[in-house]
């Protein structure tokens, strides 16, 4: 199979996409130009925020969406599919409005992140994908930016892709792990592919190689000098590990004046083990040298590790990482919000349930976040009808859109639309940001919430409000429904 045919990912859909697209077809739907919004209901392990990624990949896949003569003779011999929708099928591309936010933005339940405008086939076949990459990325980003940050400061590198659910998820989660602050992977392809650096040293496989500890730390040290992070609890770390390494160290990299060296611990406990291992390596002269762990660490134990004083330098964080064991599903869905008439007409839907937090957001939107202008800190989130406009010289009242007697005056402030354009009339008209701009990017809007928001347990809600004109029409669709 050639390189092109393999990154097609057009039949990547569910069957009911392809089925509702023929029934679109057959009942003169074909050119209706529909609404659909992403969004998600809830943040992963109850946190104040998520973090938006995935939106490269999407791009990536409009763009070579087609249907092969491959995928045209499998879908005939289903039966199910009249020619003509076949013989539209393939010529089938992409013409519609995608409009979305940057990779990298902290968002919150019930906002759209992506918004599809597009006639009524295109905007369903596209469904599915656009949900995989956006769910699976952003779940990965929101995991590794609640790490980084009980990090303090301290390296974090991703190195789960041994665990990871498949090589996809460990590719491309590795990119969607440095978006949310990671400092590299130990993923190479993911370094070839999307430029997320990529390193490591050695397994515990190149200490039992050699005949004794010592002789694999020297020549470690004698092959790499520069890059020398030894693991030294192969055996006994405070016995043997760390005083091999600094023997080592001393024979071959101090007659060098390199100083510049790491240890690495990935069992035990971790805190006792490294307060042991910081002093040692001070007394042997060898203040520099920095202490890395790994084992099944999360942002719990990164903290908990903190409290006991640990001395770690850098995280080395795998399968809670990668797959988001504490909370592996993202939830975003893609729900209908309005239909266009031939004359321009937009018609609001809404989805109604007695679960209220699935009622869904009817209408074309836009998302505006309110920044404080004294203190730069985001204050709310505001989802208005698409012709509205947010007058910065003119305070604002905001108010809760399930409890509406919970009000609140905003002045002095800027508002930002969260939402841009990605495709227009089927043609990308985005620039996507390199990845390091994404996560300085990423890196900036988190500084902008307040502390309140960013706690892991029982973080203060932030509010994302409707605009009065939006609640009114929401309003009327469901008494109108009732």
């Amino acid at each position: 199979m050639r390189t092109e045919e393999k990154l097609n990912m057009t039949m990547l859909c569910d069957f009911y996409e392809l089925t509702m697209g023929n029934g679109y077809f057959q009942k003169g739907y074909k050119d209706r130009i529909t609404y659909f919004d992403v969004f998600f209901r809830r943040v992963p392990d109850s946190g104040g925020f998520a973090i938006a990624a995935g939106l490269e990949q999407l791009i990536d896949y409009i763009e070579n969406l087609h249907f092969s003569p491959d995928d045209i003779a499998y879908l005939r011999g289903r039966k199910m599919f009249c020619e003509e929708f076949l013989t539209y099928l393939s010529h089938f591309k992409f013409s519609g409005d995608i409009y979305a936010v940057p990779e990298g933005t902290p968002v919150f339940p019930r906002e759209p992140l992506v918004i599809v405008r597009a006639p009524a086939i295109e905007a369903q076949l596209i469904e599915t994908f656009t949900l995989l990459t956006i769910n699976h990325q952003s779940l990965i980003a929101t995991k590794a930016n609640r790490i980084t940050r009980a990090a303090r400061g301290r390296t974090v590198l991703e190195f789960g892709s041994r665990r990871a659910q498949g090589a996809d998820a460990a590719i491309i989660g590795a990119r969607a792990a440095y978006i949310g602050g990671v400092a590299g992977t130990a993923c190479t392809i993911s370094d070839q592919i999307y430029g997320v650096p990529a390193g490591g040293t050695m397994a515990h496989a190149w200490v039992q190689m050699f005949d004794s500890e010592y002789e694999a730390f020297k020549a470690y040290c004698e092959v790499y000098p520069t890059n020398a992070v030894l693991l030294v609890d192969t055996y006994n770390t405070l016995k043997s590990g760390v005083p091999n390494a600094i023997r080592a160290f001393n024979e071959v990299l101090r007659p060098q004046g390199i100083t510049k060296c790491g240890i690495r611990l990935d069992s035990g406990d971790m805190a006792y083990l490294t307060q042991k291992a910081r002093k040692m390596l001070d007394d042997a002269g060898w203040p520099e040298c920095k202490i890395s762990v790994s084992n099944s660490l999360d942002e719990y134990l990164i903290q908990d590790l903190f409290l006991q004083d640990a001395k770690i330098d850098m995280f080395g964080v795998g399968e809670r990482m990668i797959t988001a064991r504490s909370e592996p599903v993202f939830g975003g869905v893609y729900k209908l919000a309005a239909v266009e008439t031939p004359d321009g007409e937009i018609i609001p839907k809404i989805k109604v349930s007695e679960n209220v937090e699935k009622i869904t957001i009817p209408h074309f939107k836009k998302v505006y976040r309110l920044y404080g202008k004294d203190t730069g800190k985001a204050i709310a989130d505001y989802i208005t009808v698409h012709d509205e406009k947010v007058d910065e010289n003119h305070t604002l009242q905001i108010f809760d859109p399930q409890a509406t007697w919970k009000k609140k005056t905003v002045y002095h402030f800027t508002a930002r639309e969260l939402l841009v354009p990605v495709f227009l009339n089927g043609e990308c008209v985005y620039r996507k940001p390199g990845l390091t701009e994404i996560q300085e990017y990423c890196r900036r809007e988190v500084d902008t919430l307040w502390e309140e928001v960013k706690r892991f347990d029982n973080p203060h809600t932030y509010y994302v409000d409707l605009s009065q004109k939006l609640w009114e029409i929401q309003h009327d669709l469901l008494q109108k429904n009732n």
